[in-house]
């Protein structure tokens, strides 16, 4: 773990975030504020939580306490939420691996639509498109391309593990390109990511600023990063927009959520407060350096964009006959 994960994680810990005597932003909060994470401390999903916690806490004027909840996939702690008061008082911290978990289990205790009232995104984590170089010998998305249609089959790509938003990537981009890669499924990225530099996988897709580290070390070549535009952390590196990828749409997305049948007025204030904090520099800074890009939506937006990809995992993981470990 990072050294500045650590001390993220043992400030918001140690320091009580104490309501101050100054009149409150908000016109609900009158007691302390849950703040819900489905994954383990240290996750990047923890590190927003801890990170905007003191901050939501000075603008509402209350205590605002995170609680990691961790447990299939993240299911124990959606749920958690899901059947808590809509009042304002219990708030989630999630990715967008929410919207594919519906595709991947038969069953789940809630409904990731109906059951939830999406209050504002927050951060957006690129992926890169990496290869070994001494496995593939090419210095271009194009070349890449070229090389693994003159060898069907016989190149294999990394994940960690089925089902993953790094094997879905991969999966989409096969599926754009027409290429035949064979999967290599493995138990968590640390696994895949030391084989990928030693040629064990000839490729894999991972989080940019975990692609960045190995790249520097020059065992990993990074060839593309997903996204429009190119990304504020590999700004030389081309993105899945000019490589002609626009449609992909695979960036890992995180957010804030409520129950539903909170009410509007207080989604809103909320979605008001993350924006402001998102805008705030030292948050900005913390963020980057975790590989995650502010960003910031209306509810609505939000809204539209899960329901979307809630709907478009489960057509494309039915289509492909992909399962989870």
């Amino acid at each position: 773990m990072k050294p500045c994960r650590l001390i993220l994680g043992a400030v918001a810990l140690a320091v009580p975030w104490i309501a101050s005597a100054a009149p409150s932003d908000s016109t609900f909060a009158v007691r302390p504020v849950t703040l819900v994470v489905p994954f383990t401390a240290g996750s990047g999903i923890d590190i927003i939580a801890r990170t905007i916690a003191p901050r939501l806490s000075e603008r509402l004027k209350q205590p605002v306490v995170v609680d990691n909840k961790a447990g299939a996939s993240g299911n124990i702690g959606a749920d958690q939420v899901a059947k808590s008061p809509a009042d304002g008082y219990t708030l989630m911290v999630t990715v967008n691996t929410f919207t594919i978990t519906p595709a991947l289990y038969k069953s789940l205790p809630y409904d990731p639509v109906k059951d939830f009232a999406p209050i504002a995104r927050m951060t957006i984590g690129n992926l890169a498109l990496a290869i070994n170089p001494s496995a593939v010998p090419v210095s271009s998305f194009d070349e890449l391309v070229a090389y693994v249609r003159a060898r069907p089959g016989q190149l294999n790509y990394g994940s960690p593990g089925k089902g993953t938003p790094q094997h879905l990537a991969m999966e989409i981009l096969k599926n754009h390109l027409k290429l035949d890669i064979v999967h290599v499924p493995y138990k968590g990225a640390a696994g895949a990511s030391t084989d990928l530099m030693s040629g064990q996988i000839q490729m894999m897709v991972l989080p940019v600023h975990t692609a960045l580290p190995l790249a520097a070390t020059g065992k990993v070549r990074i060839l593309g990063v997903s996204g429009q535009k190119r990304s504020e952390l590999a700004p030389d590196v081309a993105s899945f927009g000019e490589l002609g990828l626009e449609s992909l749409d695979i960036d890992m997305y995180y957010w804030l959520a409520a129950p539903a049948g909170t009410p509007a007025a207080i989604v809103d204030e909320l979605n008001r407060h993350a924006a402001a904090i998102i805008g705030l520099p030292d948050v900005r800074e913390t963020l980057l350096k975790q590989g995650m890009v502010p960003t910031s939506s209306s509810p609505g937006e939000l809204s539209e964009m899960i329901a979307r990809d809630v709907a478009r995992w489960k057509a494309f993981i039915a289509e492909n006959g992909i399962v989870a470990d």
